[in-house]
């Protein structure tokens, strides 16, 4: 017997496995937790990050922090600096405070495996603050790529561990057309019910998304009612070069669950970033709306010209915009049934 590659005897070793599926649910990554900071942690996005005994960049340092560091956060607070543009700051316990750009916030959640792949393959997202793919299913094999917190990606199959004898998930990259392996346990299945639209109900052309790009914010309108908004990090002045998020009028004409975005030189500010979720197009050269994992610093500009949010409001607006992706979908494509975007200054 054959299952998606897998043999009758690796079908069997997975499925007493695969048996706490059926009582762990696809549900987001925080529905265990009533306690908004129980086993909450955050991950270090900047090559080094450093903690301080008090809100405060004048405060007395306490730690310094290398980039993918994992620390505990037991608590938000307001920074000092009544200017700043963000004034959040993580309290880690026992290591003072950090500033909360450079932090993603990460938990680590364990999953049990899904035998049943199809053959359009399964959304999922990765629920622990980072993985490694590798070229073989094999802790030992050469890495790829890190796949990060909430970045989302397409499993094509399971598969045997070839030296731990664990189920190893196949990422498929859409970008370089190539097949990854990362255990199971780090991916979280995405559920039908989770991808359907939001407010299907409200006509498309009651719908529209301005960006306004001085305050940094991005405003949904439903009859020209507000109902929700979230702060953004648009095109940026860089050392080597302008990037400028377009004004004017635009629609979402172009929408994937994922994808892994590429461009430039990586050390004169181009950028490699497998699993980018909740991607909005809303120009063919590529400006989009986005979820972003390589910071958590919005409400100023710092992007290449997209507007970058927040994973969770990436999220959000995927699923309340049109075109509707369906699940199996790796995108849709509908220039004539596409939600008004307004990007003013």
């Amino acid at each position: 017997m054959k299952l998606n590659g897998l043999s009758r005897r690796d079908f069997l070793k997975l499925s007493g496995l695969g048996l706490a599926g059926l009582f762990a649910p696809s549900l987001p990554l925080d529905f265990l937790f009533d306690d908004p900071y129980d086993a909450q942690q955050g991950r270090v996005t900047s090559r080094l990050a450093w903690s301080y005994e008090s809100p405060s960049y004048t405060a007395p340092r306490v730690k310094m922090f290398w980039r993918d560091l994992v620390m505990p956060i037991v608590n938000a607070t307001t920074g000092e600096d009544e200017t700043a543009h963000n004034r959040v700051w993580y309290d880690t316990g026992t290591d003072g405070y950090v500033y909360s750009g450079n932090i993603q916030p990460v938990r680590t959640i364990l999953n049990a495996p899904r035998l049943d792949i199809p053959e359009t393959g399964l959304l999922s997202e990765v629920s622990v603050p980072y993985s490694d793919a590798h070229e073989f299913p094999n802790a030992d094999s050469k890495v790829g790529y890190r796949v990060y917190y909430e970045t989302v990606h397409w499993i094509k199959s399971i598969v045997v561990g070839e030296t731990d004898g664990k189920p190893w998930y196949q990422i498929w990259d859409d970008k370089w057309d190539k097949l990854y392996y990362v255990p199971a346990e780090h991916l979280r299945i995405l559920s039908d019910e989770e991808l359907a639209p939001l407010s299907p109900e409200i006509p498309n052309e009651q719908k529209r998304i301005e960006v306004r790009l001085n305050d940094q914010l991005v405003i949904a309108y439903e009859n020209d009612s507000p109902v929700f908004v979230t702060r953004a990090a648009t095109g940026a002045i860089y050392r080597v070069g302008t990037y400028t998020t377009p004004t004017g009028h635009f629609m979402t004409f172009h929408k994937r669950p994922t994808r892994h975005m590429a461009a430039g030189d990586l050390t004169a500010s181009g950028y490699d970033l497998p699993g980018v979720p909740w991607v909005l197009y809303i120009t063919d050269g590529g400006i989009s709306f986005h979820g972003t994992y390589w910071h958590n610093d919005f409400g100023r500009p710092r992007s290449h010209g997209c507007i970058n949010l927040t994973v969770q409001a990436a999220k959000w607006l995927y699923l309340w915009t049109t075109p509707v992706v369906n699940p199996g979908d790796q995108f849709a494509f509908k220039s004539l049934d596409s939600t008004k975007v307004e990007i003013v200054v």
